[in-house]
């Protein structure tokens, strides 16, 4: 979350060019993985947790703008971990093989291009950027330098959605023209606990534009334009990309997304808006967030179903359940599998994904032209939601239009 001088990047950027090699791992080697991380919030220190948990890595380095999170995130990693609060001075680091990114999303793009320069392998929570063009630089600069780059969402290592997966591909639901989820949650304000020791909010601010010290957005990043879309990105990145794997789709041919007014004091964003999605593969997405209803049980807070002309299949957090097309019977799914309290279990899949291609250097379970994808979808939707027009992707051109 850090800024330095252009200057300062682009000495840092050529020098690391050449200095760096190649760490590859077979399989069974002894080398450990040496791991820093990169934003060390509540996110950042849980992945630092489940990192730890493999025999054959551990983390290095820590780096954080907010000191309190630095430090948390340093008890985290255990003895011998070294501080920074600039990810740039990290990167040099020649012990470091891979980093974990766990920032704000308006630092993602900078923060994988200037790690895969560096010749690290990266990790990055989702949304994999926050505009079009930073995910296309992304994916041309990961394809030159040769690193492995996973994005966050780890729905795509979890056993659960991966059987679900199995179901769709084996074309049991028929033709599927239309898929429609929600995330429902309740919020009732923004969190403002405030400062509880130094930041330095111009590197926290970074590439965004300036502004005097906000504690408010430091602290809801999410609800600011400038560092995110609210919830409706933060649930879509997982929903959007879920949708595309199971249904096998690219890019989208147009977005539309409307909101209510905004319910959380001192927020820009809408936390209730729905987005209709179109896609050239035949068939409408439609997302709906509503971030001031009920609280629901965390096995029943969301849902993706996808009505098929033979069955329909409603994929849930932890469970799915597959109904047949008759009437008869459409009470009764054919298929259910439930494994309440699991979810867990797909963070840990993931991030061993994430090692293991690393050791093996292999493709990731969600690479960057997978996060590129759902990434287009999420920018497409802050477009619609803040000029109320429908808005179209032009593929040729991967640019938007009104």
């Amino acid at each position: 979350m850090l800024t330095s001088s252009r200057f300062d990047r682009r000495r840092f950027v050529a020098t690391t060019l050449a200095a760096s090699q190649a760490v590859v791992y077979g399989v069974g080697s002894s080398p450990k993985i040496r791991v820093g991380v990169i934003g060390s919030g509540g996110r950042g220190r849980y992945l630092t947790s489940v990192l730890k948990e493999d025999p054959n890595a551990e983390v290095r380095a820590v780096c954080d703008v907010y000191e309190p999170n630095l430090q948390k995130g340093l008890a985290v990693a255990g003895a011998g971990a070294r501080s920074y609060s600039d990810h740039l001075r990290l990167l040099e680091d020649k012990e470091i093989n891979a980093v974990i990114i766990a920032t704000p999303d308006h630092w993602h793009a900078r923060m994988i291009l200037d790690a895969v320069a560096a010749g690290k392998d990266v990790y990055v929570e989702k949304p994999m950027c926050h505009t079009i063009e930073e995910g296309f630089r992304v994916i041309e600069a990961v394809k030159k330098s040769g690193r492995i780059v996973s994005v966050g969402t780890q729905r795509r290592s979890y056993d659960i959605f991966l059987e679900a997966k199995k179901i769709v591909d084996s074309g049991r639901l028929g033709q599927v023209h239309l898929v429609t989820a929600w995330w429902m949650n309740y919020q009732e304000s923004l969190y403002r606990p405030g400062l509880g020791g130094k930041l330095d909010w111009n590197r926290w601010l970074g590439p965004a534009r300036a502004r005097p010290l906000d504690e408010t957005r430091f602290f809801n990043w999410y609800y600011f334009w400038d560092y995110s879309g609210g919830l409706m990105v933060g649930q879509a990145a997982h929903v959007i990309d879920a949708i595309h794997w199971f249904m096998n789709a690219i890019y989208p041919t147009a977005v539309t997304c409307c909101g209510a007014k905004v319910h959380l004091e001192g927020s820009e964003v809408p936390e209730t808006t729905s987005m209709t999605v179109e896609y050239p593969e035949d068939f409408l997405a439609v997302f709906s967030v509503g971030y001031r209803a009920m609280k629901y049980a965390p096995s029943n807070d969301q849902i993706k179903q996808f009505h098929g002309t033979k069955a329909r299949l409603d994929m849930r957090r932890e469970s799915f359940l597959l109904y047949p097309g008759s009437r008869e019977e459409e009470l009764r799914p054919e298929v259910e599998r439930r494994q309440f309290g699991s979810f867990e279990r797909a963070t840990r899949a993931h991030i061993a994904n994430f090692l293991e291609c690393v050791r093996t250097r292999q493709a990731p379970n969600a690479t960057v032209e997978m996060g590129q994808q759902t990434n287009v979808v999420l920018a497409m939707a802050m477009e619609s939601l803040r000029t109320g027009r429908r808005v179209r992707w032009n593929a040729a051109a991967r640019r938007t239009e009104s």
